[in-house]
């Protein structure tokens, strides 16, 4: 019923039949929406904001009506794996159900295609690979001549922690386009041919934005123009939202594109010695800077160029930039190849003049850690306009989540989308949480903040009377990486059942072999609070360590907590409270994924029962069953079996 009810709801967002109901939520869901369905007099239909809890079936409320309308609608998620689920799973079971043959079309970001150039490429140098990385690249070439999309997600014959991967995943900074020997097989080129005139496209978050800024900027289109376009897991939406309106420039990046002219200046040339040297000076002092970065550990850019030292340097790193620029101009038009890295570097000079120049004051400027170099960031404080610009447009739009009430208002998603037009709904969850779930703020409790030994000696008993209990099946979500590391440590000889650290192996992997083992305590940060989905009695018990505020010292927060604050309003109250509320929704969510699911809830933050702002938290949970007594908590998971 709960399926039924929620594709009745969606069917109005895209067609105009008019459904039967049969109960009263069904009936009040349409009365709600029933504005969303324009007349022949009635304007466009509004955007629909809408949170459906956990069991609801929101998937089979969109995919149904999307599938029924006959219109073009693009599917947007959050994660790679919901997807998959999607275009691999659902929905050819309601196509066969349906009895309908539409086209449908999956599409993900170009890394994640096979290059046949790359591979090419790799080959032609394996004398100076690893023999593993040589091997795994022998497997995909073998994988290629039978793929029939070249989606390296697919290839079972090699580890998705293989090396080889990312030597040859598609990638912008690498493409030829139509000079490319492969361009006529090219996967990444096909797997966008086929959603022009296919009728259900399924895409993802990072994909759309991309999508949505090319075509801002006058370039290529990757996605049609489609009739209707549905956000999944849209309480990612605003974060992402930030990255693609922002600008950012790895080092990493700028490293491998001298590295290929390095190759190609050593192959054609060397009548040209200027730029070979020009090349390898600059790779050096590239890598010095950016290691001098990573050792300061300064992560505002603005600190980085008030430092006199760093600044000079960052100032003289440009005019070797812009010196490069030239000898490349100065021999365009003798190979295609040097035309394309100097189209390519004229790019990334100006990136790093933008950064350099770091005048947005609307904005953020970052030094990110990432793999080997650091990643510079400029991310806006405010993306309200933009949004309006995009999710305003003439078509219909559905943003929906488990996860996006605040205190039972949908007032803090809208206005952070800039939807100032839109109808809500808010669907509950059908489970019986409180017979099912209990939620315990443990009594005893220091103050979460102090990092006393008394706060994480009390800590460590609450994890070990709830892993006993539970037989293991655990996962304990943390903050920060230095808890997590500390925990561990600690829990080493305490835990009798697997522990599971981040870090130690891919998430896929340590989510699998959690699985397989059954009575594991998997121990993670950020990535295991949302995406992840462990039915049964394999997850009896989730162990919070504190109520997941966003760090006063980041740099994006204290950005925007200080705009708002000259607007006169509250940073804590409008910024960091909501974010917070919903992150830990999200880690609750890992608990209860069907009705049979039984489990608690621990969080070791008693300000959610000692502060004012706790309501807020309390009242945007599921309403479980609450206590404070770990005997009950023990008890509870005991008769879990």
């Amino acid at each position: 019923m709960a399926d039924a009810v929620a594709a009745l709801l969606a069917k109005k967002t895209f067609a105009k039949t008019e459904p039967q109901h049969s109960s009263a939520k069904a009936n009040s869901a349409a009365q709600a929406t029933a504005k969303a369905t324009p007349t022949a007099t009635e304007k466009p239909i509004k955007p629909l904001v809408l949170e459906a809890g956990t069991g609801v079936g929101k998937t089979f409320a969109y995919l149904v009506p999307a599938l029924l309308s006959g219109q073009q609608v693009i599917i947007s998620t959050g994660s790679k794996n919901l997807q998959e689920q999607l275009f691999y799973k659902d929905i050819p079971a309601l196509l066969e159900l349906l009895q309908i043959s539409p086209k449908v079309a999956l599409l993900k970001g170009r890394n994640n295609y096979l290059c046949q150039l790359r591979l090419e490429q790799q080959l032609n140098g394996a004398q100076s690979l690893d023999e593993r990385v040589l091997d795994d690249l022998l497997r995909i070439q073998l994988w290629s001549a039978s793929t029939s999309d070249g989606d390296l997600g697919t290839i079972a014959s090699v580890s998705e922690q293989s090396n080889a991967l990312p030597l040859v995943a598609s990638s912008k900074d690498s493409c030829t386009g139509k000079r490319c020997a492969h361009y006529d097989s090219c996967f990444t080129r096909k797997a966008r041919q086929k959603t022009l005139d296919a009728k259900l496209i399924v895409v993802n978050h990072h994909l759309f934005f991309a999508d949505w800024v090319l075509k801002d900027t006058g370039f290529a289109e990757l996605l049609p123009d489609a009739d209707a376009l549905v956000f999944d897991e849209a309480h990612q939406l605003p974060d992402i939202a930030v990255s693609y309106f922002g600008q950012q420039l790895s080092l990493n990046s700028l490293t491998r594109m001298l590295e290929r002219m390095e190759k190609l200046y050593e192959a054609d040339f060397r009548d040209t010695p200027q730029l070979g040297e020009l090349i390898r000076r600059l790779m050096t002092r590239l890598r010095d800077w950016g290691m001098n970065l990573t050792n300061r550990d300064l992560q505002d850019w603005r600190m980085v160029l008030a430092d006199k030292t760093l600044a000079s340097q960052s100032w003289q790193l440009l005019d070797e930039f812009h010196s490069l620029e030239r000898v490349l101009l100065g021999n365009v038009g003798r190979h295609d190849d040097l035309d394309d890295y100097f189209e390519k570097w004229q790019e990334l000079t100006g990136k790093f003049n933008h950064f350099l120049a770091c005048d947005n004051p609307q904005a953020a400027y970052t030094v990110e850690p990432s793999k080997d170099l650091p990643l510079l960031r400029m991310a806006p404080i405010d993306v309200t306009k933009e949004c309006q610009a995009l999710f305003n447009a003439d078509k219909k739009w559905v943003f929906t989540s488990a996860t996006l009430q605040v205190n039972r208002s949908l007032a803090h998603f809208s206005k952070g989308m800039g939807l100032k037009d839109c109808d809500e709904l808010i669907l509950d969850s059908p489970f019986n949480y409180q017979q099912n779930a209990l939620f315990c703020v443990p009594r005893q409790l220091g103050d979460v903040r102090s990092n006393s030994d008394y706060q994480f000696t009390r800590w460590l008993e609450i994890c070990l009377q709830a892993i006993n209990a539970a037989k293991g099946r655990t996962f304990i979500l943390f903050t920060s990486h230095r808890m997590l590391e500390k925990t561990a440590l600690a829990l080493q000889g305490r835990c009798h059942y697997p522990m599971l650290v981040q870090g130690t192996a891919s998430k896929q992997s340590l989510l699998k072999k959690f699985r397989q083992l059954g009575n594991a305590v998997l121990l993670g940060t950020g990535s295991f609070w949302e995406g992840v989905d462990v039915r049964g009695k394999l997850l009896s018990c989730v162990i919070i360590d504190k109520l997941p505020f966003v760090s006063p010292d980041d740099n994006l927060y204290r950005a925007r907590a200080n705009a708002l604050s000259q607007r006169g309003g509250d940073p804590f109250r409008d910024i960091s409270l909501p974010q917070a509320v919903i992150a830990l929704k999200q880690g609750f969510g890992r608990l209860i994924r069907d009705e049979q699911d039984a489990g608690v809830l621990i969080l070791c933050d008693n300000r959610i029962v000692n502060r004012d702002y706790g309501a807020a938290f309390l009242n945007s949970l599921p309403p479980m069953a609450r206590t404070r007594d770990m005997a009950r908590v023990v008890h509870f998971l005991e008769q879990i079996k």
